[in-house]
């Protein structure tokens, strides 16, 4: 059994292991150049075990290796790759081999929730991603403002994993099991409601939500979030848009949208309220904000809450238990499509960012970018493109990446099937409210674009020659959003093949439905009837 988990956690346990040779051998080597080589050279090395080992069948070990694990591992290891990347800017703590080996762990954290199937390995997956973080915001800038977002950061991230952790308990209490596979089987169960647990597992469903909410960003769990951005490197805030997010909805596809998919109709309210709000609240109040890293984390939570549409659709009451699901639009893979459209724009926006500035004070407010398209050199005007490309892709401007997102997103909630009639409605209200959103974010977009082209510039902002890997992180995430902006279909047939396709909603019982042969678990229904005419002409004769 520890032989099969160490094959199958062979990614993480390189990147593991060459965080801890970075943290000691930082004492005996400080050239920075050597370090950042040695970190994105891990990161090569974890993906192609990742690719190169095959899938193994493994019992006993409470690993699920899926679609879904290998998908966002991919994910997860590009992200890495890219804040590495990020980082090649000698200034504000990352020149410091334990932001590098503190980096490497976050990416071993978030590729390890992807592939848990116990909730105490949930836990800790989710807590390597939490307790570097706290490292990294330390080694900020060492001004009062940096120092208060780490100290925001840390004490509320706690809060967020106690009420986690409460919620894993009362989930144990209700299922009497860790292993996520046990948890779905008895609370879908017929004697579930019989038994009287289902109310556990609803206060243990609040408490998640809270707990995952914090790491999404999703209202009313956001308020740290600006604060944190002002008051840290772009370094620091595009990890913290990114690693968090992932795996903060990776956590909420496994638990709540399969794992709990018997209390799926008390948890889909709260997904639509929190998706309604979490965007509105996010758009509206970014339109006032002038420090870029502030209205990026607007922008953050506006984001979250466009993908909780996505979990709100998966969710949503039916009439079956197996519904002809539409293979184009899935409200879960809209949500993995979505993630990656997402980080690409975010990622590169702050490597631009931070290849712009000084060497100890970065871009702050958007007027510092004022006619930054019309300025001297030949790198300049190409981030003033670079950056309007991602602005617009965050906005949802065709053809694209984050256009494709969007419509994922929104084409799920107006195109799933099987649903009760009293749900449609709020289904086809929440695209609506998305889309007006989208409208209302891309004024302040825009105006980053416009300050940008057609405003005369209030100087040169100087740049550092020891920046090239971040330059590559920007144009490198243009590229991305560019191509699969033109190209998107390949990457949309796969993150709706990594979604999971089993653990439907059970059949609402107040709707009178004819009874139909029972599906066996983790199988993928046929989309034809799904009625057998044989039992049904043995039961006429």
């Amino acid at each position: 059994m520890l032989t099969d988990a160490l094959y199958l956690l062979a990614p993480e346990i390189v990147l593991v292991v060459l965080a801890v040779s970075i943290y000691l051998g930082g004492l005996f080597i400080e050239s920075p150049r050597v370090w950042r080589w040695i970190a994105l050279g891990g990161v090569a090395v974890a993906g192609v075990c990742l690719a190169v080992l095959p899938p193994r069948a493994a019992a006993g070990v409470p690993l699920q290796m899926d679609p879904l694990a290998d998908h966002v591992r991919l994910l997860a290891l590009l992200a890495g790759a890219l804040l590495v990347l990020l980082a090649w800017r000698t200034h504000a703590g990352t020149e410091t081999p334990e932001f590098l080996g503190s980096l490497l762990l976050i990416v071993a954290g978030v590729m390890l929730t992807a592939a848990a199937k116990d909730l105490v390995l949930l836990f800790l997956g989710l807590e390597l991603v939490s307790i570097p973080t706290y490292l990294l915001l330390y080694l900020g800038r060492r001004d009062a403002a940096s120092q208060e977002a780490a100290a925001k950061y840390f004490y509320l991230s706690i809060l967020a994993s106690a009420a986690l952790l409460y919620g894993f308990s009362f989930l144990y209490g209700a299922a009497g099991s860790m292993d996520l596979g046990e948890i779905q089987t008895r609370l879908t169960g017929p004697s579930a409601s019989a038994d009287g647990f289902l109310p556990l597992a609803k206060v243990g469903l609040v408490l998640v939500f809270a707990g995952l909410g914090f790491r999404i960003a999703a209202v009313p769990f956001h308020f740290y979030a600006p604060d944190v951005y002002q008051g840290t490197t772009h370094a620091n805030a595009a990890l913290l848009s990114v690693a968090p997010k992932i795996a903060g909805f990776v956590v909420l596809v496994r638990l709540v949208a399969v794992a709990l998919a018997g209390i799926h109709a008390a948890a889909w309210p709260i997904a639509v309220v929190l998706a309604t709000v979490t965007m509105t609240l996010g758009n509206v109040v970014a339109l006032w904000q002038n420090n870029l890293r502030r209205l990026l984390a607007y922008s953050s939570i506006a984001h979250a809450g466009y993908m909780l549409i996505g979990l709100a659709v998966y969710m949503a009451p039916r009439v079956e238990p197996s519904e002809q699901w539409s293979e184009q639009w899935n409200g879960l893979g809209a949500i993995l499509f979505y993630l990656a459209a997402y980080a690409a724009a975010t990622l590169g926006t702050f490597a631009a960012l931070a290849y712009l500035g000084e060497d100890r004070r970065e871009i702050e407010d958007v007027e510092e970018l004022a006619g930054l398209a019309w300025t001297g050199g030949p790198i300049r005007p190409v981030l003033a493109w670079v950056i309007a490309l991602f602005m617009l892709s965050l906005a949802g401007i065709p053809p694209l990446f984050g256009f494709w997102g969007k419509l994922a997103v929104f084409g799920s909630a107006l195109s799933v099937g099987g649903l009760e009639s009293q749900v449609r409605p709020w289904l086809v209200a929440l695209a609506v409210i998305g889309v007006v959103n989208s409208a209302v974010a891309a004024a302040y977009y825009l105006r980053v674009v416009a300050v940008m082209f057609f405003r005369l510039p209030l100087g040169t902002p100087p740049t550092k020659p020891d920046a090239g890997g971040t330059l590559t992180a920007a144009l490198g995430c243009a590229a991305l959003v560019v191509l699969l902006g033109l190209f998107p279909g390949r990457w949309l047939r796969e993150t709706n093949f990594a979604a999971p396709k089993h653990a439907r909603p059970p059949a609402v019982a107040s709707i009178p439905t004819k009874p139909r042969p029972a599906v066996a678990p983790f199988s993928r229904p046929a989309l034809g009837p799904l009625s057998d005419p044989q039992p049904d002409s043995q039961q006429h004769s």
